[in-house]
């Protein structure tokens, strides 16, 4: 069984910077790719980004691209969402997922390819 736990969110002003963390369990965390997703009140779930199982390779929506970063430390079966110069439009609960597959996902990423998640965390960005 593989438990992914979220961390790190909370209010922010708009501008203003957070990092989230997800903590895996579970021996395989070093080999699986993982994404981040975000739900917004009243909104689907939509993607944020994607890292490789190496951190070698990422990929992000276009709504973030240039101001969040996806990082992760196999070492600690952790993944990172560095969030930067945040907007009002970033509020959401944050969720973080394991890819159910090693391979490069193509745009637009489906939720349906990811096999475990996180609870999500809370983030709010006051303009």
């Amino acid at each position: 069984q593989v438990q992914l736990v979220e961390s790190g969110g909370g209010l922010v002003q708009s501008g203003g910077s957070l990092r989230l963390s997800c903590a895996a369990s579970g021996r395989t965390f070093s080999s699986n790719a993982m994404g981040w997703f975000r739900q917004a009140p009243g909104k689907e779930r939509e993607f944020v980004g994607w890292i490789d199982w190496s951190g070698g390779i990422t990929l992000y929506a276009d709504s973030v691209k240039g101001r969040f970063t996806i990082s992760r430390d196999n070492a600690k079966n952790t993944v990172y969402l560095q969030m930067n110069s945040l907007k009002p439009e970033d509020t959401a609960v944050y969720y973080c997922a394991r890819a159910a597959s090693p391979g490069i996902p193509t745009m637009p990423v489906q939720i349906r390819w990811f096999d475990y998640w996180g609870q999500g965390t809370q983030v709010t960005v006051s303009s």
